[in-house]
């Protein structure tokens, strides 16, 4: 989805844990209603960036505006009403239960203490239902598999209502049902104008449903813009170390790996044959 309306842009944002810099000169607009797919290995900045854009991390240098306010100067609250950061995972000793959970979203909004309204109520139910995750709802969050979790911590992310949503490896817990169902959930928030902002290692996934894709590697934006356009078997290979081959279909890029590079630039694995043995479960021989 294309907008003019741009909710989110960064200009030389840096930011270093200690004396290792993890984002060098990040720059990014986003415009209402974009989804938009971070890549990149471990360690190449995408969980940061997101920590910097929703104000859990202070940055070093540049500027942050979030729907045209500059971050730095927003209260907390008022950035939760903005944008709502949903993480990969939360600790297993988190005792409330998954409604309880889910209706922590509605904090941002709480204009009194007893703020547990209709309309709360509604939102809740609605998040719940949409990421089947309504027969839960009693069950203690610590209870539920990883990939429920998955889904509701995505349903706390919904009733927040943000206008930006950054999500941390929304699939990564799910099976392959889930994780097109929480993709196509995805992109359906986006086209009802939220901007979504999703750090993933499923390439694939990526390209089949985001507007835009950042290629990332070491605290640095490599390559940006549709996924046809920055998915190809040398910035991938560049970036991951890994041989790969692409396969475009119907407009669409599909990423298979085949083997990765060592770290002298040699092969590791002795095929890349994917019909022969070694290569009989999906990956080339180096895996």
């Amino acid at each position: 989805m294309e907008c003019d309306e741009k909710i989110l842009r960064l200009e030389k944002i840096a930011f270093s844990y200690g004396l290792k810099r993890n984002l060098d000169d990040i720059s990014l607009e986003a415009g209402r209603g974009e989804l938009i797919g971070l890549m990149g290995p471990n360690g190449s900045g995408k969980t940061t960036l997101m920590r910097c854009i929703n104000g859990l991390l202070h940055i070093q240098g540049g500027i942050i505006y979030l729907d045209g306010g500059d971050l730095q100067q927003m209260k907390v609250a008022e950035i939760a009403r903005i944008c709502a950061g949903i993480p990969a995972d939360v600790p297993d000793d988190f005792h409330l239960s998954v409604k309880e959970y889910v209706t922590l979203g509605r904090y941002p909004f709480v204009k009194n203490y007893w703020w547990e309204g209709k309309e709360d109520e509604e939102i809740v139910s609605r998040a719940l239902e949409e990421f089947h995750v309504t027969a839960l709802s009693g069950r203690k969050l610590s209870e539920v598999s990883s990939g429920e979790k998955a889904r509701v911590l995505l349903a706390k992310g919904v009733v927040q209502q943000p206008r930006i949503m950054l999500v941390d490896e929304p699939s990564a817990h799910l099976d392959l049902k889930y994780k097109l169902q929480v993709m196509e959930s995805l992109r359906d928030l986006s086209r009802k104008g939220v901007t979504v902002i999703t750090a993933s290692h499923d390439i694939n996934l990526l390209s089949k449903y985001c507007d835009k894709v950042l290629l990332m590697s070491r605290g640095r934006i490599v390559s940006h813009g549709k996924p046809c356009d920055v998915i190809n078997e040398a910035s991938i290979q560049d970036v991951y170390e890994v041989e790969v081959t692409i396969v475009r279909t119907d407009g669409q890029v599909f990423v298979l790996p085949l083997r990765s590079w060592d770290k002298d630039g040699g092969m590791n694995g002795k095929s890349s044959d994917w019909t022969s043995p070694a290569g009989q479960n999906g990956l080339g021989a180096g895996y």
